[in-house]
């Protein structure tokens, strides 16, 4: 077969012409032969090939500069560079869902603007345990921010769970609550967590200067108060629940190995409950830039927030939890509660928790 036209060849290609031609200007696919006179372009049908390898990898929305690397690799590194490309894809598509979901969400909830003033009353306890000779956990409470981290790897643990909430207690500080939904300072959240994560990724580093280990990790939970809705930051296994009209809800996923196999149906709850690898997470905050669950739920008054770790909801059962944020009326009265009902039950880690209380003002 001869030399096609490049109308021919764009037809069987599944290209356009023009972009035959960016794509020699681009030295993508250069034609084999160019008349001198006329300047039109003539392909070889050995290129057909290549051409709808560019063809299929536009329709993926991949960048040129990527194409063409891909194209100058040998099949395997080909094919392992376009996994790697819709894995990321697969990435950034599943965190914008997660955000349209959430501004859906946030502007689907119509500010009523007759609903008296709210605010949020809160204790925090931090408690070593009854086994653990050291402390990990932090718990902070704030009149807009309420955070829980347990720090993993020892001391380098300990201070990267107390570096991560200090880096997100700028947002007390920030301007007053705002009082519609619409308003809630997801980015401003959002850019907190990523400054968690930097900051343990200096614990890191400092703990390798030191001591040349330089592994530092904790979980990092916060929700930050709105004046009518509670912002909900999340990584780890840490956990926040929600107290209302007796009944108590979870508002967060775990993200550890036995959520995963539970999600997969693949491990009952009962066999979750004392599985061995209970505790083995599949993200935290440690420097590497693990996004944040986010959610922001609405508050009315009466509403009592629960935040802990797992040495607190490990070892205590949903019932009791909700027994004693039922029975306690002051926050600090009912985290004293927790803590104790965690030591009655053994306490083998340590234990941090934040209750709140969403009052009318």
């Amino acid at each position: 077969m001869g030399l096609l036209t490049i109308g021919a060849f764009a037809r069987a290609a599944g290209l356009s012409a023009k972009a035959l031609r960016l794509y020699d200007d681009l030295g993508l696919l250069p034609p084999a032969a160019v008349d001198a006179e006329t300047g039109y372009r003539f392909y070889e049908p050995d290129q057909l090939e290549r051409a709808r390898l560019i063809a299929a990898l536009r329709r993926l929305d991949m960048p040129l500069a990527r194409i063409r690397r891909i194209c100058g690799l040998p099949p395997d590194a080909a094919a392992a560079e376009i996994g790697r490309f819709w894995a990321e894809v697969a990435a950034d598509t599943a965190a914008r869902e997660q955000l349209a979901a959430l501004l859906v969400g946030q502007l689907s909830a119509a500010p009523d603007s007759s609903s008296p003033g709210r605010d949020l009353r809160a204790a925090a306890r931090s408690e070593a345990g009854l086994v653990r000779d050291s402390q990990e956990d932090v718990a902070y409470a704030g009149t807009r921010l309420l955070a829980v981290a347990d720090g993993m790897r020892g001391q380098a643990g300990a201070r990267a769970a107390s570096a991560a909430v200090a880096a997100l207690r700028h947002l007390e500080a920030a301007t007053s609550a705002p009082d519609r939904v619409a308003d809630v300072p997801i980015a401003g959240l959002v850019a907190a967590f990523a400054d968690a994560d930097a900051a343990v990724r200096t614990v890191a580093e400092r703990a390798a200067a030191d001591r040349g280990a330089g592994t530092a990790a904790t979980t990092l939970t916060a929700l930050l108060w709105t004046g009518g809705h509670a912002a909900v930051a999340h990584v780890g296994d840490s956990r926040v629940y929600l107290l209302r009209d007796g009944g108590l809800r979870r508002l967060t996923g775990d993200h550890s190995w036995v959520r995963g196999q539970l999600d997969l149906g693949r491990l009952s709850p009962e066999e979750v409950a004392g599985h061995p690898r209970r505790a083995l997470l599949t993200a935290a905050v440690d420097g590497g830039g693990v996004p944040p669950d986010l959610a922001v739920h609405p508050a009315v008054p009466g509403d009592r927030f629960l935040l802990c770790t797992d040495g607190l909801w490990s070892m205590v059962p949903e019932s009791v939890l909700r027994t004693v944020l039922g029975e306690r009326d002051e926050p600090g009265r009912a985290a004293d509660a927790l803590v104790a009902a965690a030591y009655e039950a053994g306490a083998p880690d340590n234990v941090a928790c934040v209750v709140a209380d969403v009052t009318a003002s």
